[in-house]
């Protein structure tokens, strides 16, 4: 299938590793140009090293205010136009409800909820009819995962942002979705696994979890997301598209 990227520019966030720069690999395969952006200057190096020429980076730390106008500047200048964003960051800390400190609260607010939402905010006067938003969010959306109380209590008031996002973004053309990752392995799986304090444990008791009977590859993320910001999707907006293998118990 053409996805129809062909010379489409796209920004994405916390893209230097794992899904993000997944999602960045299969929009270049396609035609596409990126720019990605993360908090170390070494990995975009790379990162963009590892794109080709189609891809630029820019680091960027989405927590502090004025992260978003300057990505949104460094993308026109290097994208000429933005068709489309992939907005991911970094998981917040693990812990339970009751065990985790308020500054951590405080800190995921800024990083999961507050950063994406400057960024759409800068974004939006630039982007042109048939573009997209794309948030990377994560099961919990639907169903607590353990030990991730942060996570639980932000991604779903995210997930419902990005869907009266699409309500308001609809009569200009302009699509909004979130992807919900399953199980995926990435660095971020390792920390987990390693904070539950038996990692083969962990791995073991996840895949006996999920439909498919094993962890997703970054790949596999990447190929869904990079489907979901093309024009192949021109439809789709307002919903959330789990990548996780079945391990969802909801529709």
């Amino acid at each position: 299938m053409d996805l129809g990227l062909g010379g489409r520019g796209y920004l994405l966030t916390g893209a230097s590793r794992g899904l993000g720069l997944a999602t960045a690999r299969a929009l270049v395969d396609d035609g596409a140009r990126v720019l990605i952006s993360a908090r170390s200057a070494d990995s975009v190096d790379a990162a963009v090293s590892s794109l080709g020429t189609a891809a630029s980076g820019v680091p960027a730390d989405l927590a502090t205010p004025e992260a978003a106008s300057d990505l949104v500047t460094a993308a026109l200048d290097r994208l000429a136009t933005i068709d489309g964003a992939l907005i991911s960051v970094g998981g917040p800390k693990p812990g339970s409800v009751l065990d985790t400190p308020e500054e951590d609260w405080r800190a995921g607010v800024d990083s999961v909820l507050l950063g994406p939402l400057r960024l759409v905010k800068a974004l939006v006067p630039h982007l042109a009819e048939g573009a997209c938003i794309g948030f990377v969010l994560s099961t919990s959306v639907r169903q607590p995962l353990d030990g991730l109380a942060i996570s639980n209590g932000l991604r779903p008031g995210l997930a419902m942002t990005a869907k009266g996002l699409a309500d308001e973004l609809g009569p200009r053309g302009i699509r909004v979705v979130g992807i919900l990752p399953g199980t995926i392995a990435t660095e971020r799986i390792d920390e987990i696994a390693a904070a539950s304090g038996d990692a083969d444990a962990y791995h073991a008791r996840t895949e006996a979890g999920i439909p498919l009977g094993r962890i997703g590859e970054p790949a596999e993320f990447g190929r869904v997301a990079a489907f979901l910001l093309s024009p192949a999707a021109s439809y789709v907006t307002g919903t959330m598209v789990a990548v996780d293998g079945g391990r969802l118990r909801s529709p």
